[in-house]
């Protein structure tokens, strides 16, 4: 366990994925950079157009900035996580922030376990400092897990406030291209389970989170219900997906962002049967130990 809370950890780095948030993203670099485990800082700039790249640059040659030229959305992650040199990667995206000394106990947290993939954060809304309405799920997550789990054993993670085994990661291939943006975390999650890793909630470790005015609502809940149709035919069973189809069908909004939600997962079918699998009937209880959680969410409603 590190006792020097001071000292620089060089345990994790973290990647950011930012597109046309110039501004936020200075910021969150900026407080990332006052962190006092001074972790190595990697940048997939999404295609801005804003001058994003350059102001980078400017004020922040330190960083590792990466420019691919296009909007990978999450994939945007997997390319900087191929220049991480650390055990362990925490992601963080142009509106949220790590506070001082989480990097640091999350580390403690994966040296012990080397079966623990990922811990995620308690996430605190800024400017009011209230936690973010998900937050009580995930502390009272209903799955179990291994007495040695740092806290609640978890079917899923927020990308923006986890720190993930950065060899983890890796062998599950990172974000699928297939979803690009939008709920992505639940099949990367799903598939490290099946190969046997662990996800917890920890609630020593912080993420500070204020919604860029910049983004779009409506888009996001598009893209975050097709991600949903398509997590649920690429990994589901047949039965499980037909009842999660048809509750989404019956529950969700009655309105042309849904419309444009199923039509765009209806188009993307033929890739998501080509690569269906299925998880085996012990995850599947998980999924649906989850899915039957959710179902009076406050935090996951596609609304928008």
């Amino acid at each position: 366990m590190s006792t020097h809370t001071d000292a620089p950890d060089g345990r994790t780095s973290v990647v950011v994925i930012t597109h046309n948030r110039r501004a936020e993203l200075l910021r969150t670099l900026e407080l990332m950079r006052r962190l006092p485990e001074r972790p190595a800082l990697i940048v997939t700039d999404n295609a801005s157009t804003d001058g994003t790249a350059e102001a980078v640059r400017r004020a922040f040659p330190d960083v590792r900035l990466l420019c691919p030229g296009r909007n990978l959305g999450a994939v945007g992650r997997n390319l900087a996580v191929r220049h991480v040199r650390t055990p362990y990667v925490a992601f963080c995206d142009d509106d949220t922030w790590w506070e001082p000394g989480s990097l640091r106990r999350a580390a403690d947290l994966l040296d012990p376990r080397p079966r623990l993939a990922a811990v995620t954060a308690r996430i605190v809304v800024e400017p009011a400092g209230t936690e973010d309405p998900v937050v009580p799920e995930l502390r009272g997550s209903p799955l179990s897990g291994p007495d040695w789990l740092p806290g609640p054993a978890l079917g899923s993670f927020l990308a923006a406030a986890t720190v993930l085994r950065t060899d983890a990661f890796r062998s599950a291939d990172g974000f699928h291209p297939g979803l690009w943006l939008g709920g992505e975390e639940e099949l990367l999650a799903t598939d490290l389970q099946r190969d046997g890793w662990w996800l917890s909630y920890a609630e020593e470790l912080t993420v500070h989170h204020q919604a860029s005015a910049l983004r779009d609502g409506t888009e996001r809940r598009i893209t975050g219900l097709r991600n949903t149709l398509w997590f649920t035919w690429l990994r589901r069973p047949l039965l499980p997906a037909l009842r999660r189809t048809a509750e989404l069908m019956l529950t969700v909004p009655r309105d042309t962002a849904s419309l444009r939600a199923f039509a765009r997962a209806a188009g993307g079918l033929p890739w998501v049967l080509r690569a269906r699998a299925p998880v085996p009937p012990a995850l599947e209880e998980r999924l649906a130990t989850l899915e039957r959680a959710r179902h009076d969410s406050t935090a996951r409603k596609y609304v928008g």
